[in-house]
């Protein structure tokens, strides 16, 4: 049997039982025991947990961890890993990560049968279609029912993810993308100005370079250096918290900065790919900072497309909390034969 033909064997098997899904992040790693809903595409999540990522030497303890608070209910042989970044050889290269992953340690240590490795907002994207609106929160909303069409997924968390979903039969297709490494490009003189702070010492700037948790404080220092006023802050979670209860200018700023520059980006993929199915924003920090998103400059910024405006009416933007997303997101492409290791 061929090197494909025993990775469609590994996914047939696994449909007939439970395995488990992960969402690995640069922060926390999300675990779930899934199968397949019955007489449906959908997936069951049988059990759940959360696990900070600095707690742990590996992602081999986090899983073996979660494995061994099963009671020996299930026998494991299957598994889907959602990560940012890519594989290469045995390792999946992502420099947001607390540790290397070994795909052949995972594979060894739980005795595992297959193992798929997936980018994190492609398992997203790939979600989202399972998703109703009372789930989520309209940043911008539209008169019409949207579109079938491309659906944009993407958000900013420990890096700034991006991925699409192609409806189709018998099962949509994600196309995954390293948007968030797209040139920045300033909407004002203020923004011209911070992005010559982001420029110095680096040989280039990417939408991630501010649109991220590390971005933020990027953001933050940029602007400090320009008020003249000294950059206290040097974690993502102080730099929001001094921006929503107002007790540092520079801090306030910073966030509105990065609400406006996401509204323009948003906005340009949302017409790079045609998104007419809808937005949906994801990642860590927009949940935290809903409100302020809301009466931000996002709106302004994303419809601010010269003659494409009119397009950009015709498309919803929604808010919607990652939770178990990814993992529920990984499950299913696994169990379409996707990346097999």
């Amino acid at each position: 049997m061929g090197e494909s033909a025993k990775q469609r064997e590994i996914v047939r098997a696994s449909r007939s039982g439970a395995f488990i899904a992960a969402d690995v992040g640069g922060t926390h790693a999300r675990i779930g025991l899934v199968r397949r809903a019955a007489g449906s595409t959908a997936i069951d999540v049988l059990r759940y947990e959360r696990y900070a990522c600095a707690d742990w030497p590996s992602l081999t303890a986090v899983l073996q961890d979660f494995v061994s608070r099963l009671d020996g209910q299930h026998h494991i042989e299957h598994c889907a890993v959602a990560s940012a970044g890519y594989v290469l050889g045995d390792a999946i290269v992502n420099e947001n990560l607390p540790w290397p992953v070994s795909i052949g340690d995972i594979r060894e240590s739980l005795g595992l049968l297959g193992l798929a490795v997936v980018n994190d907002f492609e398992a997203v994207a790939y979600a989202c279609q399972f998703l109703e609106n009372h789930q989520t929160t309209p940043i911008i909303e539209t008169a019409a029912t949207p579109a079938v069409g491309p659906i944009l997924v993407m958000g900013p968390g420990t890096g700034l993810g991006s991925a699409v979903l192609l409806p189709g039969a018998p099962h949509a297709t994600v196309l995954p993308t390293e948007a968030g490494q797209i040139s920045l490009a300033p909407g004002n003189e203020r923004e011209v100005a911070i992005l010559g702070e982001l420029a110095r010492g680096r040989d280039y700037v990417s939408y991630e370079t501010a649109l991220s948790g590390p971005g933020l404080v990027n953001l933050y220092e940029a602007i400090s250096t320009l008020r003249g006023t000294p950059a206290t802050l040097t974690e993502p979670a102080d730099v929001t918290r001094a921006a929503l209860d107002g007790s540092d200018p520079a801090a306030v700023e910073a966030l509105d900065v990065f609400c406006g520059l996401l509204g323009s980006f948003v906005g340009d993929l949302a017409l790079l790919y045609g998104a007419r199915g809808g937005v949906f924003l994801a990642g860590g920090i927009l949940p935290q900072v809903r409100d302020r998103l809301l009466a931000s400059s996002f709106a302004t910024r994303f419809f601010n497309k010269g003659v494409m405006r009119a397009f950009l009416q015709q498309v919803p933007v929604r808010l919607m909390d990652h939770g178990q997303l990814g993992v529920i997101g990984a499950a299913g492409l696994y169990l379409h034969g996707s990346n097999a290791h």
